[in-house]
């Protein structure tokens, strides 16, 4: 956590406290080495998100085309 708190423009607490709520909605898992906590992707967590984004995605470029493909209406 701290090597990359020093690449980003914000304090150590925030990237920890982004970090934990990355944890909690499990996209990242952590685990102890000494004094230090080494973080990194939860490979099922990404992938639970890229289905529910792929859902959303699926749906809404259908609902663009369906939009984009109806005949214009006339005007009265």
């Amino acid at each position: 956590m701290g090597d990359l708190a020093r690449e980003l423009p914000v304090s150590r607490p925030a990237v920890s406290q982004h970090l934990k709520v990355l944890k909690e909605a499990r996209l990242v898992v952590d685990r102890p080495i000494g004094n230090r906590r080494i973080y990194h992707a939860d490979p099922a967590g990404v992938a639970a998100l890229r289905d529910q984004l792929e859902g959303f995605w699926t749906k809404a470029l259908a609902a663009y085309q369906a939009a984009v493909e109806q005949p214009p209406q006339e005007e009265p």
